[in-house]
């Protein structure tokens, strides 16, 4: 339990809130109201055991970058909190969880669970070759609305796939404000980012970019299902906090980073979910 512990802590477990809220919110409404109640458990198995697949294997795969960066190298397996066959362990299991869960919801949320895998998986080695690490991060998150929507109908359709570019946009402009803070450690060290690549100043104008189209996207999907006012009421917040986030976070202070990185965007998904529910069922 002691060593779990560390394992969730060194995965950051709660942030499992970033992606979780827009696989709910897709699960609703490809229901058109309220998933059973068995589906929707697999589905939360999935996500978490997919989200902390990826984070595990990412610790892995970075422990040595890790441990030579000041701010990451307090980490667990730098640390030597932890043993990393232990998280091979837990990451193996995670990975278990989600093969499990895509088998219990539908043959073909079973048969592209291993792509999932290679997706959320390979994410840990783009930034050794590519700038646009970003963007894979993004479509690893964005990938779990259209697994939700699967889950539910059993097909594709077009709604879960313009929620999935919401996630893709939302996450990779997230996640570029995020890496401005290894700016001159990716330099060094040969890593490639968006910030690194095109100055903290251009980076920051390209994540406002970037979320300006996600809520272009979001203001698209009523056309396609049927949505109202309490979603909008969500777009609306949604816009507030986004302003607020790149408000507080300036080429000059990096200080609010985490503000930005953690908590505001765990209020996107929340509030996003939470009214667009309410908006399904009442």
């Amino acid at each position: 339990m002691r060593k779990l512990k560390i394992i969730l802590e060194m995965i950051k477990f709660e942030h499992t809130v970033f992606a979780l809220p827009f696989a709910v919110m897709s699960a609703f409404i490809a229901a058109e109201g309220l998933p059973s109640l068995a589906k929707f458990g697999w589905i939360l198995v999935a996500m978490v055991g997919a989200r902390s697949c990826a984070m595990a294997f990412n610790r892995l795969v970075d422990a040595e970058f890790d441990s030579m960066n000041p701010r990451t190298a307090t980490r667990a397996i730098p640390a030597g909190l932890i043993t990393k066959s232990a998280v091979w362990v837990f990451t193996i299991v995670s990975a278990g969880l989600l093969v499990l869960a895509a088998w219990r919801l539908n043959p073909l949320a079973f048969a592209l669970s291993p792509v999932a895998l290679a997706v959320v998986m390979g994410y840990s080695y783009t930034k050794r070759f590519t700038a646009f690490s970003h963007f894979w991060l993004g479509f690893s998150l964005s990938i779990s609305p259209v697994g939700a929507w699967i889950a539910i109908q059993g097909s594709f359709a077009l709604p879960p796939i313009i929620l999935c570019f919401v996630v893709l946009l939302w996450t990779a402009g997230f996640d570029i404000i995020y890496a401005c803070q290894d700016v001159n450690f990716d330099r060094k060290h040969g890593l490639r980012s968006i910030p690194a690549k095109l100055g903290i100043r251009w980076a920051l104008w390209l994540s406002a970019a970037l979320h300006v189209l996600a809520v272009l996207l979001l203001l698209y999907i009523p056309f396609l299902v049927e949505l109202g006012t309490f979603y909008y009421v969500g777009v609306g917040i949604v816009v507030l906090i986004f302003i607020y986030e790149h408000a507080i976070v300036k080429p000059t202070d990096l200080s609010r980073v985490n503000l930005a990185f953690f908590t505001l965007n765990g209020m996107i998904s929340l509030v996003l979910m939470v009214l667009s529910i309410a908006d399904i069922l009442l």
